[in-house]
């Protein structure tokens, strides 16, 4: 029997290395791991998608996207045939955005980020104070892959503007009670990780190594 071939696609700027403590059983499943590549001047979401589909190499694959990288392998699905699609800590439709997200996207206030300061993580660690804020810092150090000005704008107007209204009810969704970004208050029909954040895949990965095999495997 062949192995299901299982597509990681990471969050925001983040490194594939952020499914480092994910692991799947090797004679059921084939782990293969994506990334982010520099958009194209004015690429679409869409076009963007259709060019990523080209690193997958197997037919009907699963597809499982975290955040940012959850709203990706939807419009990915657009373009090919899966067997499943899967999104953890991410939305389904822009329904599921929190209040601040509409907003931003009705006044543009996202463009006012300062995307330099977000890149310039060492100089943001000299300001910083405290145990905890410089190990999320260093932690921010190791998975941030991305650091592209022209990528990071794309990306942030992606996620404010991502223009599909309507929840696919196919899509899995996987998502903490605690999460920040996408407070689940907001969340259409989901998969609840008790004590999740946004950053589960990282913390609560026993809980994703016990239950995406039998999720997967679901008909």
């Amino acid at each position: 029997m062949s192995k299901i071939p299982v597509y990681f696609m990471p969050g925001l700027a983040a490194s594939p290395a952020i499914f480092e403590r994910i692991k799947l059983d090797e004679t059921v499943f084939e782990t293969c791991l994506l990334e982010w590549e520099i958009p194209k001047p004015k690429e679409s979401l869409s076009d963007y998608a259709l060019r990523i589909t080209k690193n997958i190499k197997h037919e009907n694959p699963v597809l499982i996207g975290v955040s940012f990288g959850g709203i990706l392998v939807q419009e990915m699905a657009r373009h090919i045939k899966t067997r499943k699609v899967i999104i953890i800590s991410s939305v389904r439709s822009n329904v599921d955005f929190p209040r601040r997200m509409k907003i931003g996207k009705t006044t543009k206030a996202y463009k006012l980020i300062p995307m330099k300061l977000i890149l310039n993580i060492e100089n943001l660690a000299k300001y910083s104070f405290g145990e905890k804020v410089n190990k999320r810092i260093k932690l921010y150090e190791k998975f941030l892959a991305v650091r592209d000005l022209n990528y990071l704008q794309w990306a942030v107007e992606s996620v404010i503007c991502w223009n599909r209204s309507e929840i696919d009810e196919n899509v899995i969704h996987i998502h903490g009670d605690q999460d920040d970004v996408f407070p689940i208050k907001y969340i259409n029909k989901c998969i609840v990780v008790k004590g999740g954040t946004h950053i589960m895949i990282l913390n609560k990965y026993k809980w994703l190594n016990e239950n995406l095999p039998s999720i997967i495997l679901e008909d």
